[in-house]
């Protein structure tokens, strides 16, 4: 059976996306905080971009900065900003500093049969910023970055 991606706006600040993935949490976690694996999936292929650069520093206090290109790109284009919470294999809390109108992020990761239940909160500053994150679709490809992830693990629980 399929995993489902559901994507559910629950104010007019937050959006939820929640996703179950066939492998254990530790697994799913280095997904998240390993560069090296991070960059095999994180970017939809149907957006046509591709990393530049991947830098994690994911603790507690630590930083991270994404550097993208696209053919419509006139320079590469950075997603940057800070670790407030991680919390191994259970939660990853940070901000998103790209722009005035950055988001707060917060990841649960819950083991269940060997399976995890990954949930994002997307916690905007106004309603504004919600709304132009949904237009500008930046919020739309976590399904096709799920099903990549789904591939990836598949590679990493069978070694």
């Amino acid at each position: 059976m399929k995993n489902i991606t559901t994507t559910e706006r629950t104010s007019d600040l937050e959006l939820v996306i929640t996703r179950t993935f066939n492998g254990p949490a530790h697994i799913v976690f280095e997904a998240w905080t390993k560069p090296e694996l991070l960059m095999r999936w994180w970017t939809p292929k149907s957006f046509g971009i591709t990393f530049v650069s991947c830098e994690l520093d994911p603790r507690t206090g630590g930083t991270y900065r994404f550097v993208f290109s696209h053919p419509s790109f006139e320079q590469p284009m950075a997603f940057f900003g800070k670790y407030l919470e991680v919390t191994p294999c259970s939660r990853i809390v940070w901000t998103n500093e790209e722009s005035a109108e950055g988001s707060i992020s917060t990841l649960t990761f819950e083991e269940v049969d060997g399976k995890t239940r990954l949930v994002l909160h997307e916690l905007y500053p106004s309603k504004q910023a919600l709304d132009d994150a949904i237009a500008s679709g930046s919020t739309g490809g976590a399904t096709e970055q799920h099903e990549a992830l789904d591939e990836l693990l598949a590679t990493l629980v069978g070694s």
